[in-house]
């Protein structure tokens, strides 16, 4: 069992992957989180008697990657197939995106590897 956990969350399915550094681990992050955008298809929901909920506001899947000292991020993949890049755990703080930056980009820049 590495030092990095990656948990990987689509559904009711559940997987946990581990590497021993964290640029492995990002590296598993990136793909389980462009695997979770490619089956992205979500439809918006509500409409009638509830609030209307659009594709993109809705989180249909999230890679989160769990490390040693409190290390806590991750990635949302939303219904439209979009990502989003965040840091912590109860508190998330999004990660903002710079001009032509991959939210993967953008979560190796914060967590500086």
């Amino acid at each position: 069992m590495g030092g990095y956990r990656i948990t990987v969350r689509s559904g009711a399915k559940v997987l946990h992957q581990y590497a021993d550094n964290l640029r492995g681990a990002l590296v598993l992050l990136e793909r389980s989180g462009h695997d979770l955008e490619a089956t992205a298809a979500a439809h918006g929901v509500g409409g009638t008697l509830m609030r209307r909920f659009e594709p993109v506001q809705r989180v249909i899947g999230r890679v989160e990657l769990k490390g040693p000292g409190r290390l806590r991020a991750g990635v949302d993949v939303r219904g439209d197939g979009s990502a989003e890049a965040f840091t912590g755990r109860l508190r998330r703080t999004l990660v903002t995106q710079r001009d032509g930056e991959t939210p993967y980009d953008a979560l190796r820049r914060e967590l500086a590897v």
